[in-house]
């Protein structure tokens, strides 16, 4: 459970980031497009989460970072996918409330990327998840 709540607080942190330095592109650099803002910030803020698994959650810093790094790339492209999907099943298919998808879908990414990264990205040598 331990795990798990440093994962919740771990994805906290990296969205933060995400936001701030979204925040800092539009507002101090200037950027006239949120949307490469927004790149660039997810950029930073999923490498800021990948970090904070590798270090703090999953404690699985004996493992390969590039091959940590390519697995957890492949899983948040994979769960990108998928909440574009959630999301446009329960809006545009179903036409039901965006921000309720949203959430739905946020809440299968919580979960999806807390297994897929316990499960494959940081799994340690010896097959038992890292503590």
């Amino acid at each position: 459970m331990q795990q798990f709540i440093r994962h919740i607080v771990n994805g906290i942190f990296a969205t933060a980031v995400h936001f701030g330095v979204l925040s800092f592109n539009v507002l101090v650099v200037g950027m006239e497009s949120a949307g490469l803002a927004n790149m660039i910030a997810a950029l930073i803020g999923a490498a800021t989460s990948f970090v904070g698994s590798r270090y703090c959650v999953f404690r699985a810093a004996n493992g390969s970072p590039v091959r940590q790094a390519l697995n957890f790339a492949i899983l948040y492209a994979v769960i990108a996918i998928l909440h574009g999907v959630i999301l446009y099943v329960w809006t545009d298919v179903n036409g039901l409330d965006y921000r309720l998808g949203f959430v739905l879908a946020t809440g299968v990414q919580v979960f999806i990327s807390y297994l897929g990264n316990m499960a494959w990205v940081f799994r340690t040598n010896s097959g038992r998840e890292a503590q």
